[in-house]
């Protein structure tokens, strides 16, 4: 299955197949020197399989953990990238989860002022997430994604079969992102989850396609996060906020920061597959500070003038931008964890 990604001149297709991994020379322009970027976690075999496919390639790999999203990380990048010859000719290819794909597409981005990046997601939530839509990032001083360049990759594959070596927590945080989509864009694709579920499924790929396909058509329509493309943030303003404080992954706490910009019985429809998938709605240790978790959300890089834009749901399937202040996101926050 391929998805276009219609952006002009910055145009890419996302292919969904699986064992597509084993044909990305046939997919992507490997005929080249090609830095490949992964992190410690990632079988070594979907490193080699692609390696073998490239004219030269060179390792970048660093250990795994949002941790290290670092500027020192990116850096390291683009230093060897520098040491090994990459012209402007050459490419950087992300073979992991988010943080790989957000180093190597913004070492892409910025190494000689832009070269070719292209993505293998190794993650559900980086499949279904960070691979669709050109954002690149590192965190700074514990701010997500504060430093980083819109670069859309020349193409993404996204292989189901590289998901049965992911632990159920981590497959888990996909289905987050799915659910949230879902929530906010396909009142189909929701229900056919509430039916079907999200692990286990065998026609695990269907409901992939069905998510990227949704975020493919935001990024056409705003690629740049002026208006649109905003909704893809639900779960995620109080969502970092909880990340910043915790040490939960980053599905975990979009699950959790999606329940109170619901009303209630939207938020008991979401909260149900959210369980059932294996996603937290509660803190089930000890509850951060909800200042401390305020505090980090007003942060934000997407807070202005004192107040930061939020997305809420009313129905399944219809949201609606509102700008809420810090004593609201409080409210918020304490009505559903307080």
């Amino acid at each position: 299955m391929i998805i276009p990604v219609g952006l002009g001149k910055d145009s890419y297709d996302i292919v969904i197949e699986r064992g597509a991994l084993g044909k990305a020379a046939e997919i992507f322009d490997l005929d080249r020197k090609v830095m490949i970027v992964t992190d410690s976690q990632v079988p070594e075999k979907y490193y080699l399989n692609l390696a073998a496919g490239c004219k030269v390639s060179v390792a970048g790999i660093f250990q795994a953990g949002e941790a290290s999203k670092t500027p020192q990380n990116f850096l390291n990048i683009c230093k060897k990238m520098m040491r090994e010859g990459f012209s402007r000719k050459d490419c950087v290819v992300a073979v992991g989860g988010g943080v790989a794909g957000d180093m190597a597409g913004f070492a892409a981005a910025c190494y000689m002022r832009g070269i070719d990046f292209y993505n293998v997601p190794t993650t559900l939530l980086s499949q279904v997430d960070s691979s669709v839509g050109g954002k690149t990032a590192v965190d700074l001083d514990g701010v997500k994604n504060i430093i980083g360049a819109f670069h859309q990759p020349r193409g993404v594959i996204i292989d189901p079969d590289v998901l049965e070596t992911l632990s159920p927590r981590q497959f888990a945080c996909g289905t987050a992102e799915i659910i949230k989509i879902a929530a906010c864009m396909d009142v189909e694709l929701f229900g056919r989850i509430e039916r079907e579920g999200i692990a286990g499924n065998p026609r695990i790929e269907e409901i992939i396609a069905a998510a990227v396909t949704l975020k493919a058509r935001v990024v056409e329509e705003d690629e740049k996060e002026k208006g649109l493309r905003r909704v893809l943030n639900f779960g995620h303003t109080l969502g970092h906020g909880i990340e910043a404080v915790t040490g939960l992954y980053h599905g975990e706490c979009v699950s959790l920061g999606m329940l109170p910009m619901c009303r209630p019985a939207v938020r008991e429809r979401i909260k149900k597959i959210l369980e059932r998938e294996g996603l937290p709605v509660r803190f089930s240790e000890a509850a951060p500070e909800p200042e401390k978790v305020i505090e980090a959300a007003m942060h934000d890089k997407k807070a202005e003038g004192g107040s930061i834009v939020t997305v809420r749901l009313d129905d399944i399937g219809s949201f609606k931008f509102e700008a809420a202040s810090e004593e609201q996101l409080m409210k918020d926050y304490l009505e559903v964890f307080g």
